[in-house]
């Protein structure tokens, strides 16, 4: 490992080589490579993250590159893993990086999960977003949950003793066209506020370093510049983690 590249992380107080080789063993699947997930997939692979699989099935489009920075005009058209991939192995040689061309359904997110210690989730849609939770809390793996529209961003974790997606929200109660960044716009830099942050969040899981979020949801108001701050517990009734009983 190249410790040049890493020196400042090693100048931390607390992280230094060992975290860092930590983070080098580890393995990360990231769902969705738009804008969240451009900057997540970034800072993972700057910061020296073992592997990391990127699963979507989209294309680079035009309306992508005022938030998507991963993307370049000239990339229009191809699939966005393989588009990410250029940037990220250029930004990164050392980084082992698999593309997932597909839309995950529960069988292949349960199998990734699995092989996985650490679920990104920057996917725009409600559905997937159930889906990977219930892959998280099948095989134990933390999760890193971010949301970002208009001019709202929101950033959770979950771990198996913190409770999980569906403890807060009810998956028959989310309309799945409730609407998405097409609908109702989303400032471009605030996905990459709420990116950076689940990278942050991501790194001290894997390393077990500083303090992570679990047990709280923060929301950032982009427009007045404020950020909010709930608890919630694991709920003994959640129809995914809770007792069944």
């Amino acid at each position: 490992m190249d410790t040049i590249r890493y020196a400042r992380h090693h100048a931390l107080p607390g992280f230094g080589e060992a975290a860092q080789d930590r983070l080098g063993q580890a393995r990360v699947l990231l769902l969705g490579a738009g804008g969240l997930g451009c900057a997540t997939a970034a800072y993972l692979t700057a910061s020296g993250v073992g592997e990391l699989r990127i699963a979507d099935f989209d294309t680079v489009d035009l309306a992508n590159l005022q938030r998507q920075i991963l993307y370049r005009s000239e990339q229009t058209g191809q699939d966005k893993v393989d588009a990410a991939m250029t940037h990220l192995s250029a930004l990164n040689p050392e980084i082992r990086l698999i593309a997932l061309r597909e839309r995950m359904d529960e069988d292949s997110l349960r199998a990734q999960a699995a092989e996985v210690d650490l679920i990104v989730d920057g996917c725009d849609n409600f559905p997937t977003r159930f889906a990977a939770n219930r892959a998280a809390v099948a095989t134990g793996t933390p999760l890193v949950s971010g949301a970002a529209i208009r001019w709202q961003g929101q950033l959770a974790v979950f771990t198996p003793d913190t409770g999980c997606y569906a403890c807060l929200f009810e998956e028959t109660a989310v309309e799945e066209d409730m609407g998405n960044c097409a609908q109702n716009g989303v400032l471009s830099p605030l996905v990459g506020v709420v990116g950076s942050l689940q990278a942050v969040e991501a790194i001290k899981l894997l390393t077990g370093q500083g303090r992570h979020t679990a047990g709280r949801l923060l929301r950032y108001d982009a427009f007045s510049g404020e950020w909010r701050q709930s608890r919630f517990a694991k709920d003994p009734n959640c129809p995914v983690c809770g007792d069944p009983a």
